[in-house]
């Protein structure tokens, strides 16, 4: 089969799609053929060789956590789900024609491989933030880096809870903001009293990890009212860093629930080809996503 790895940590040209060997599905995993591979942060923050404790890396390593695509081996001791199904989920090397995954739900109707792959570490994510920063139903809640796949899904779910929200996004993602809800402003200079002027803000959600931090502090009043997932020196300033997994099982069944219900849409902005990984990641790092990027297998 062929699967994207990297033999040394660096830039997006490490990145090689390599014939590899099958895996298997172990006990309490599955084994899909891969349709689609969701692009995430964490993926390129792992190829760079930044020191993220949720996933500790050993050298050669293969690419991706998420995807969708179609089981064809059940692992021991797996019950409720058979060969042939459509899944969505969380594992390893999912940048890859075979992937096994360790966790995983039932594809919601109406959704196509591409759209799926796109949920999973995302909304996760998503549901973990918003519970550890404390949002309230009736607060509002600001989000610094709000147009990328975590943000569309932050902004959706506390919009649901009843908790307003504030995104900050490049220019052209303002309108994009707004159609989910959130009142919105661009960040640059000056961002912080765009915000102020904006309205009270309770808690704050740094996804972008451009050196806000401290001025996330200053608009909420306090430091555990802020939650990054993409500043590893956030701690340094009293900011809880959040980057290990919560109960991915969980959130796959919120995220269908959601999605099947209309409350949850994420748009797939851009699709590459295994071969295209490289661009995939450079496209990430520069930011400016509205919604999703994914890897068609």
């Amino acid at each position: 089969m062929k699967r994207v790895s990297f033999a040394e940590f660096g830039g997006p040209d490490v990145l090689q799609l390599l014939d590899a060997e099958e895996p298997h599905a172990g006990p309490g995993q599955i084994r899909i053929a891969v349709r689609a591979a969701g692009v995430n942060p964490v993926d390129w923050r792992i190829r760079e060789g930044q020191k993220l404790g949720a996933h500790p890396t050993e050298l050669p390593a293969g690419v991706g956590l998420d995807a969708a695509g179609i089981v064809d081996e059940v692992g021991d001791g797996v019950e409720g789900v058979e060969v042939g199904e459509h899944v969505f989920g969380e594992g390893l090397d999912t940048y890859a024609e075979f992937a096994v995954l360790s966790a995983w739900g039932r594809m919601p109707a109406g959704l196509t491989f591409e759209e799926a792959a796109g949920y999973p570490s995302v909304v996760e994510t998503a549901l973990r933030i918003i519970r550890e920063v404390g949002a309230q139903p009736g607060q509002t809640l600001l989000v610094s880096g709000a147009s990328g796949g975590v943000g569309s899904a932050v902004l959706q779910i506390a919009r649901g809870r009843g908790i307003a929200v504030i995104g900050t996004a490049g220019a052209a993602n303002q309108d994009y903001l707004r159609g989910l809800g959130a009142l919105a402003t661009t960040y640059g200079e000056g961002w912080a009293e765009r915000v102020r002027e904006l309205g009270h803000v309770d808690a704050a959600l740094d996804l972008a990890g451009s050196g806000v931090i401290r001025e996330l502090v200053e608009l909420v009043g306090d430091p555990q009212k802020v939650v990054s997932i993409a500043d590893l020196g956030a701690p340094e300033l009293g900011v809880r860093f959040s980057g290990v997994a919560g109960s991915v099982p969980d959130a796959l069944a919120e995220a269908a629930d959601l999605i099947s219900r209309g409350k949850l849409h994420i748009p797939v902005e851009k699709s590459y080809t295994l071969a295209e990984a490289a661009a995939a990641h450079v496209d990430s790092q520069a930011g400016h996503t509205r919604g999703r990027r994914v890897i068609i297998v």
